[in-house]
């Protein structure tokens, strides 16, 4: 089971980290974190819609 949870759920928090600038936040404060935070895993799930629609969904 780590395994599965390994490759779909750190995964996107590696490529938050690596690719959507998560290392250090811009914005600052507790109210303002979140904000920040949703607009990216959004950016993230966005980009992800479009890959699958792009490519088809696999088939397992």
């Amino acid at each position: 089971m780590y395994v599965k949870h390994k490759k779909t759920i750190e995964c996107v928090f590696v490529d938050a980290k690596d690719k959507h600038d998560m290392r250090k936040t811009a914005l600052r404060g507790i109210k303002k974190l979140p904000m920040q935070v949703m607009l990216t895993f959004a950016a993230i799930n966005l980009k992800n819609l479009a890959n699958w629609t792009w490519l088809g969904p696999k088939v397992a």
